[in-house]
């Protein structure tokens, strides 16, 4: 197999990884874990994002014995807690949290109880948030031209293990996917889900804009110093591994929230 090709390879596995812890973590990804109560082992998942219309949180516990209570209060808004009792289907519990506008929060707990004993799941309450429906052409082009972007990014930082590397092309794709999918439509889609083109530096705190510019500008310094000088690959080894660690913080961290006051 030609080295070319073992490269573009192991970009490959490195991107796939690093999206897949991404997608895995984070305040977005769905609250897991499993409680004993009775003499039922009971595995839950609940929701930490909930795009159009109502939030369903659904339980199962197979004992009919098991009720189950839903409480909920808006994120930082001082409301005294809404209790909602759990409807039974079948083998599960479900009740539905009331739909928020873009960037809505609801803090959240489920309280199980079977006869004398009583557990809240996770022990303590679980955040939610809402989002506006973002149209799928823009969603698809945005997120392939960021895992491209990525893709490239680290296929160039493992280029300069190649006995003689050629960098300016690799770079050139990466800024290009970089911006359109990051600085072009990725506003795009935070404004379609989130009420606001960018909640970045110097307007807020969002982690998702403000890593997705300082990975472009990362990118864009090292493009300039290996434009001067063609063997000054250190500069982009660092810029693919300044990609790899910002991109590993996990989505959505420190993201746009609605200031219900």
């Amino acid at each position: 197999m030609r080295r070319s090709s073992v490269l573009w390879i192991i970009a490959l596995l490195i991107t796939l990884a690093s999206a897949v812890y991404q997608r895995t973590t984070g305040p977005s990804y769905p609250a897991r874990g499993k409680v004993r109560l009775g003499t039922e082992e009971i595995k839950y998942r609940l929701p930490r994002a909930q795009g159009d219309g109502d939030a369903e949180v659904r339980v199962g516990a197979a004992s009919q014995a098991v009720q189950g209570a839903l409480a909920w209060e808006r994120f930082k808004a001082q409301d005294q807690w809404t209790y909602l009792k759990m409807e039974r289907n079948g083998g599960d519990l479900t009740a539905r949290l009331p739909h928020q506008p873009p960037a809505g929060k609801l803090v959240y707990r489920v309280i199980l109880q079977e006869h004398e004993e009583r557990v809240t799941l996770g022990g303590q309450p679980v955040v939610i948030r809402f989002k506006g429906e973002v149209p799928l052409p823009v969603l698809a082009v945005h997120v392939i031209c960021m895992f491209a972007g990525m893709l490239l990014a680290t296929r160039a930082g493992v280029e300069y293990f190649s006995p003689s590397p050629s960098y300016l092309k690799l770079i050139v794709w990466t800024i290009g996917l970089l911006t359109v999918g990051g600085l072009c439509l990725g506003p795009v889609v935070q404004k379609y889900a989130f009420g606001a083109y960018w909640t970045g530096w110097p307007f807020g705190t969002d982690l998702t804009d403000n890593k997705t510019l300082a990975v472009w500008l990362g990118w864009v310094i090292a493009w300039l110093k290996v434009r001067r000088n063609g063997q000054a690959g250190w500069w982009v080894a660092a810029a693919a591994l300044v990609t790899l660690a910002v991109f590993a913080i996990p989505h959505s961290m420190l993201g746009s929230e609605l200031k219900y006051e």
